[in-house]
C-alpha cells in the first residue's frame, strides 16, 4: 500500500513539474516575490523521494542467484 501511494505522489508530482502552461495545477502564483517557487520546490522534493524510495526498494532486495 505504501508503494502505491508513493508512485501516485510521484507521478503527480511529476506532472505538476511537467505542466508547461502553468495555470491548471498552478498553487502559487510564480509572480509572488520569495514564496512563488515553493510549490515547484515542494513538487521537487516529493518527486526525489519518491526516486530515492524505489531506488532504495531495489538495492535492498537484490535479486536472488542460482
Amino acid at each position: 500500500m505504501k508503494n502505491l501511494g508513493m508512485a501516485i505522489a510521484g507521478l503527480l508530482a511529476l506532472l505538476y513539474l511537467i505542466n508547461p502552461t502553468a495555470g491548471v495545477f498552478e498553487f502559487i502564483p510564480d509572480n509572488l516575490p520569495f514564496i512563488g517557487n515553493l510549490d515547484e520546490a515542494a513538487a521537487t522534493a516529493i518527486l526525489l523521494t519518491a526516486w530515492r524510495y524505489f531506488r532504495g526498494e531495489q538495492k535492498k532486495n537484490p535479486p536472488s542467484q542460482k
